[in-house]
């Protein structure tokens, strides 16, 4: 029951509209042409069409107001100055030079105008209620009527009994939302980059924090103040939980709170609304922040910390998607009864901790990664992991979250994402259906100008060669972040998929744990080439005097080359490891010479060529040679990864393979091949 106009200037009504507003203020904006606010806050003009001949009505657009059959705003004719003999001549004379016309569509065309003119004189049939009805009364007959008809949820009738009881904080609401869709010119508003909250989901909010309730249907009761036993209302009952409402609304509408709420988002790995899947986990995990400081007087970064956590949680699991009031009707029950700060936090953290369990991060959410659904909450919890881990775009140097910045607008963003199988590519090999071809496994965060020049290349096209461009390190995190099987371009569409989502899983929940402070995993020590030469050879360190010359015979020989090939297979083929060329088995330093290249590029080379013939060319990003100074000699010092797949040593016609064990290298043959490579390439 309000005003339709929003100007404070007008005369005192002497009645008030109940019911109808709606449609009165739809009418008396067409009529007028004024403005109306629309629900998003904007305002605009109401312009309704009318084609005579069809009597027909329709909302302006482009093509109506070009098609002359159609009087494009019908506001035209209540105008003062407007004679409507005159328009009805005028429009009949501009419809004739495009089309022909009888007397009698002429005759309709004019007789239609004239009924149009005279829609003012309808006359509605109203029920007015006597002066003397009280204002509950009033609220009663309004919330009775619209049971029926047009469905009102229960947020309409609260907001309705406010507008009877507490017109203002009805008003601080609308003003709340409204100033949240755009940022303000002057001074502190309550925009943002996450939500636009209705005044309904505002309520919402008031009504947790104060009433301790998410089910709306009984708080239209408890804010009448109506006794549940004897179905009496008091008016002291009600002025009591109206104070209530009072006081939860001022902490809900308290921009220092609201903005430091929405920090927790930012926290969690969130930067905007494109990555909100549901607005209601906000809204009700701003009840949660807010009980926390105010019920409970924990500090704001604990309360912040507290919620980035729960959010993450509840985001990622869609846990208020379904059913909403229940689910979180049970967690405020949870949540009843709880005496201190720490407690709270605690049981906060603890309802996390049973969403979240093993079988989640290894089975429900690979499967719920099993999706082509653009909106779907694991994919963007995903992107939100990519950003709390400090991950870069692939095969880029730019972190992802640097290049998110919501408040920038362009024809492109920054980042995009990118079909790894492009869709070129799946759609020449017989993949067709967009569900099979748009897989969030099949995603990943990269530049928009990276995304044009890959295009609709196949994977082994392109990756290979962006892959060798990188550091080893680069290398591992870059797989890690971005869920990448080893050598994935390789692999069968739908295995990638497969693998992918169990990666991204992990990758997740990594995130998770690292946002709720899980302690880092411990840094490798790095050794210096005097450190390793007085440890000796180990599993993961081997020292061989040449590459390629027997020292008895002075000549090349194949059978030195293979030593050294096997031995870095087998660090290929374990976790990696350090092979030094130019030292004999007891740790002295030798030197190169005896191999006899002319210079060290050549010998470079010359390593380079045997990985590629003889193991295989995609092994090479993951052997990394270098040359050190050691007892004023050279040393050869090659140092291994742990291969993308089992590496093979071609052995004249033969494959053989290598793994490293204690401080010999073996070779393994027969199924124990198989064996040991389902163990260790997973």
């Amino acid at each position: 029951m309000r005003r339709i106009a929003e100007h404070h200037d007008q005369k005192a009504p002497t009645l008030a509209i109940v019911d109808g507003q709606q449609r009165l203020t739809s009418l008396y904006a067409v009529v007028k042409g004024k403005e109306v606010i629309r629900s998003n806050f904007v305002k605009d003009r109401i312009r309704i069409a009318f084609n005579p001949l069809q009597s027909r009505f329709d909302v302006a657009d482009a093509s109506i107001v070009k098609d002359k059959a159609y009087i494009p705003d019908i506001s035209e004719l209540w105008k003062p100055e407007t004679n409507v003999f005159e328009f009805a001549n005028r429009f009949v004379a501009d419809l004739k030079t495009v089309r022909e016309m009888t007397a009698e569509e002429v005759g309709k065309t004019q007789s239609s105008i004239g009924k149009l003119h005279g829609l003012l004189q309808y006359s509605f049939t109203a029920l007015t209620l006597n002066s003397l009805v009280d204002v509950e009364t009033v609220a009663e007959v309004f919330v009775r009527i619209n049971g029926q008809g047009k469905k009102l949820n229960q947020a309409d009738f609260i907001m309705t009994l406010m507008s009877v009881f507490w017109d203002e904080g009805r008003a601080e609401l609308e003003r709340f939302a409204r100033e949240a869709t755009s940022p303000g010119n002057a001074g502190p508003s309550p925009y943002n980059h996450f939500v636009k909250p209705s005044p309904d989901q505002l309520l919402r909010v008031g009504v947790g924090l104060g009433l301790k309730r998410a089910r709306l249907e009984n708080v239209y009761s408890v804010l009448r103040g109506r006794d549940a036993d004897t179905g009496e209302v008091d008016p002291k009952k009600r002025e009591a939980q109206f104070q209530i409402l009072r006081s939860a609304q001022a902490y809900t509408l308290n921009y220092s709170n609201w903005h430091h709420f929405l920090g927790a988002l930012t926290l969690g790995g969130y930067r905007h609304e494109g990555m909100i899947t549901s607005e209601t986990a906000v809204i009700y995990s701003y009840v949660l922040y807010l009980i926390g400081i105010i019920d409970h007087g924990i500090e704001k970064p604990r309360m912040r910390q507290a919620i980035a956590e729960y959010f993450f949680m509840a985001s990622l699991t869609g846990r208020y998607t379904n059913s909403p009031e229940t689910a979180f009707e049970f967690d405020l029950a949870q949540l009843r009864g709880i005496k201190s700060g720490d407690a709270y936090l605690e049981k906060l953290r603890q309802i996390c901790a049973t969403t979240l369990t093993s079988d989640y991060w290894e089975i429900t959410l690979p499967n719920r990664l099993a999706t082509s659904a653009s909106r779907s909450p694991s994919r963007f919890a995903y992107q939100a992991s990519l950003i709390l881990l400090g991950a870069r775009a692939l095969y880029s140097p730019l972190k992802i979250a640097d290049m998110i910045d919501p408040a920038v607008k362009g024809s492109k963003t920054a980042v995009e994402q990118h079909h790894l199988f492009p869709r070129g590519y799946l759609t020449s090999i017989g993949i067709n259906e967009l569900r099979d071809i748009n897989q969030i496994a099949n995603f990943a965060v990269v530049e928009w100008p990276d995304n044009i020049k890959i295009r609709d290349q196949a994977p082994k096209d392109y990756a290979p060669s962006l892959d060798a461009k990188m550091s080893s390190s680069e290398r591992e995190d870059m797989q890690r972040w971005h869920a990448l099987p080893p050598v994935w371009w390789e692999l069968p569409y739908e295995q990638f998929l497969k693998e992918r989502r169990v990666k991204m899983a992990s990758m997740v929940r990594e995130a998770y744990q690292k946002l709720c402070g899980s302690a880092p995993a411990p840094q490798p020590t790095i050794f210096s080439i005097a450190e390793l030469l007085a440890a000796g050879e180990s599993s993961v360190v081997e020292f061989k005097s040449t590459l390629r010359t027997n020292l008895h015979t002075s000549q090349p020989d194949d059978k030195i080359q293979l030593s050294a090939l096997k031995t870095i297979a087998g660090f290929l083929n374990a976790h990696g490891g350090m092979l030094m060329i130019g030292v004999d088995d007891d740790g002295k330093v030798l030197g190169l010479a005896a191999d006899g290249f002319p210079n060290e590029d050549k010998m470079g080379l010359h390593l380079v060529n045997l990985i590629r013939d003889r193991i295989g060319d995609i092994f090479l990003p993951y052997v990394h040679p270098h040359f050190e100074d050691e007892d004023d000699q050279r040393v050869l010092v090659i140092r291994c990864e742990k291969g993308p797949k089992p590496a093979f040593v071609k052995d004249g016609a033969v494959q053989r393979f290598y793994v490293r064990g204690a401080n010999a290298t073996v070779e393994l043959s027969g199924s124990s091949v198989m064996d040991y490579g389902k163990a260790h390439f997973k």
